[in-house]
């Protein structure tokens, strides 16, 4: 973590990732439903949200160790890691 108070994971994103469709892969294969969606800045898959039932991308960037995402959701701007629990507008 930098003094400023942006980790270096999310300071290293220069191009933002974004949807390509508005809809979790995952839950889209299981017929399940999601809350809100996110964008994963190191392979551009987006998955549902923590605060949907199945976590997707919160599984997704454990597993894969993929540090950052940005909301998918209209009107929303912003990044957040989850290694380091650090979320910067944009």
């Amino acid at each position: 973590m930098e003094n400023n108070g942006i980790c270096q994971h999310i300071k290293a994103i220069k191009t933002l990732k974004v949807a390509k469709e508005y809809a979790c892969e995952e839950c889209i294969k299981i017929g399940s439903d999601w809350v809100h969606l996110r964008t994963c800045q190191t392979c551009g898959v987006t998955l549902c949200c923590d605060s949907s039932p199945m976590q997707h991308m919160s599984q997704h960037c454990k597993k894969v160790s993929h540090p950052v995402v940005i909301s998918s959701e209209p009107g929303e701007r912003w990044l957040y890691c989850y290694v380091d629990d650090e979320m910067d507008g944009y």
